[in-house]
């Protein structure tokens, strides 16, 4: 299970960034999405995880958090949630894994870290990449309202932000 270690303290009331980035629906800018949620890394059919994956708190479970979101995008739309998914993995294993697992908003690259510098998301190192901290953000009119980090269960954290935008809009 992973700990709050503090990496996204800093976030809520941050500025999404005007920022265009590759996705599996071709270029999206952050700004159009109201949930963002960031997931270290998914896995890909025939490829060994990375060595010591299973024990790194909170890496595992990209795949049933994303899927979580898909099951929960109607929902979310009906609450004016525009979603994106977002990795630091490439832009084709992003299109592999959004046409696998028939994901119907964008699944984001930044395989070059723009976030980790603006609006500083948390990251960790492992077997030399540098990959993101799971998390999910909600962001109304561009600005940052509310930080899932950690998160845990995985495949939770979509039913999370429905209940929080629900009590918003109540």
């Amino acid at each position: 299970m992973p700990v709050d270690d503090g990496p996204a303290d800093h976030l809520a009331g941050s500025e999404v960034p005007d920022l265009v980035l590759p996705s599996s629906r071709g270029a999206v800018n952050l700004r159009d999405f109201e949930v963002l949620y960031v997931y270290p890394r998914s896995g890909r059919p025939g490829r060994d995880l990375l060595p010591g994956w299973d024990d790194i708190p909170g890496a595992r479970g990209c795949t049933p958090q994303s899927c979580a979101f898909r099951d929960h995008s109607d929902e979310l739309a009906a609450l004016g949630a525009r979603v994106a998914g977002l990795s630091a993995q490439t832009l084709d294993d992003q299109i592999e894994f959004a046409q696998r697992n028939r994901m119907p908003f964008p699944v984001i690259s930044d395989e070059w870290l723009e976030l980790a510098r603006d609006p500083g998301l948390p990251t960790f190192e492992v077997e030399g990449l540098t990959l993101y901290k799971r998390l999910a953000l909600i962001a109304e009119q561009g600005r940052i309202v509310k930080v899932f980090y950690p998160v845990f269960p995985p495949d939770r954290n979509a039913q999370d932000v429905v209940d929080w935008l629900k009590g918003r809009s109540t």
